[in-house]
């Protein structure tokens, strides 16, 4: 059994799905964080189990032949990338993995795999981002990334990952904070004031939405002054929100929020269409790879125009709005409400009369559409990380759709998802990977589940 402190040599033979390197000694694995596979390391045991253990690299002996330099100051502090520090074209290898795994192993399933689906552009992608504020040693309020596996705030003033813009209106609150002594807000004792600062952009449109993250929105009078300063200095800022979380839970944003400049919403276009985006509405981070991972959606409904299509966690509608035109009729379900309303407003923004939309949790959701004697030819699911509910897949099934996308960022929770659906009669054919989150370890994928006549 190796010990805290010990020093192996290993030879990086994989990667996790967590972006972390194994290696293997005395019949023991070992996961090592940003390494390589190929890399040889002298690698530090840092935490010792029985059957496996946790190491960091002290040194590298070896160097892998996909190893790069990470181009950004706080890879490895921050725990926004895991990956920054191999090529790209190993980076996909890594993730067709990842979800091949998953359906074969967990899911027990057989489909299909087709060749990943990589980004364009790896840089500058996301159009949101969350930053988490805090105070440094001397008390000044900093916002940045969390570090991992920890509410340790790493302050950021460069991102690979984010348009410019974002850093320099988190700069801007930030100082404003500071200026005028407002307070971050303490997980520990409760107190402080600002919590998050939220900042999102359209793709297409250009226009901004940034929020603040407060306890209360008593005060607003406060953060006024901030608004104005803000919408003089950048002109493509359509909206800037106060939204109020005074909850202890782990949580970003509250349900309660007041625009203090211009709008609710901002415009943008996703897959030709239209759309209107509230602060509270789930809207994919990137937004050239989410066309992609629609097209083929839309590709595995294989719509005719005659189709009714149930669009399960709709959130504002982008992905069955861009079928609309492809089937006679649209339901969407979901269960925030801000983001139904932006779902009725983007139909009606697209002249588009064949969409219905319900407010409701996805199983209760299909629980009703089947008391209707509602029949989906085709049903489209895009749950959260944690997959659909049993109910929601059986009612799914009984509702006798010929066939069910499956749409997930958490492969595990799709291919569990999916070897449920083929014990109600639905074989999953084909597996398509889409990387929507260059750098980081995370990974798309959309399933076609075929239903048996």
């Amino acid at each position: 059994m190796l010990k805290k402190n010990e020093l192996v040599t290993l030879e990086i033979t994989d990667v996790t799905n967590e972006g972390n390197g194994v290696g293997r000694t005395e019949g023991i694995t070992v996961f090592v964080p940003f390494t390589a596979v190929g890399d040889v390391i002298i690698c530090r045991i840092v935490k010792a189990k029985k059957s496996y253990c946790y190491g960091i690299t002290e040194k590298l002996l070896i160097s892998s032949k996909s190893r790069c330099e990470s181009g950004c100051e706080a890879y490895g502090k921050c725990g926004g990338c895991s990956l920054r520090h191999i090529e790209y074209s190993a980076e996909l290898e890594i993730k067709e993995k990842i979800v091949r795994d998953a359906f074969e192993r967990i899911g027990g399933l057989s489909p299909d795999f087709e060749p990943i689906i990589g980004a364009s552009r790896v840089k500058k992608y996301r159009n949101k981002s969350q930053f988490p504020v805090g105070t440094d040693s001397s008390g000044r309020v900093i916002a940045g990334y969390y570090a991992k596996r920890s509410h340790r705030v790493i302050p950021i003033e460069s991102c690979p990952q984010l348009p410019d813009i974002f850093l320099s209106i988190c700069a801007d609150i930030t100082a404003f904070a500071n200026e005028n002594g407002i307070k971050a807000y303490d997980e520990q004792t409760g107190k402080g004031l600002l919590r998050h600062i939220f900042i999102r952009r359209g793709e297409y449109s250009g226009e901004i939405m940034a929020a603040v993250v407060v306890t209360s929105l008593n005060c607003k009078e406060k953060f006024k002054p901030l608004a104005g300063e803000l919408s003089k200095k950048y002109s493509e800022l359509k909206s800037f929100i106060l939204n109020e979380n005074d909850s202890g839970r782990n949580v970003i944003l509250g349900q309660k929020s007041e625009a203090l400049y211009g709008s609710e919403t901002i415009k943008d276009k996703m897959c030709g269409r239209e759309l209107s985006i509230s602060l509270n509405s789930f809207y994919q981070i990137n937004t050239l790879q989410a066309e992609k991972l629609y097209a083929k959606a839309q590709e595995y409904a294989a719509l005719t125009g005659s189709e009714a299509l149930l669009d399960l966690y709709c959130g504002a509608g982008t992905i069955g709005l861009s079928m609309a035109d492809k089937v006679k009729k649209l339901i969407g379900v979901e269960i925030v409400s801000d983001a139904v309303k932006n779902a009725k407003e983007n139909a009606e923004l697209n002249l588009i009369s064949n969409a219905e939309f319900i407010c409701s949790d996805a199983g209760e959701a299909a629980k009703l559409l089947y008391s209707r004697s509602e029949k989906p030819d085709v049903i489209i699911a895009d749950p959260a990380r944690k997959g659909c509910t049993p109910d929601t897949l059986k009612y799914m099934a009984q509702m006798n759709p010929e066939r069910i996308v499956m749409i997930s960022c958490n492969p595990a929770t799709a291919a569990r998802d999916c070897a449920a659906l083929e014990k109600l009669g639905y074989i999953t054919q084909r597996v398509q990977a889409v990387d929507m989150f260059p750098r980081a370890c995370h990974v798309e994928c959309v399933a076609l589940c075929q239903g048996q006549k």
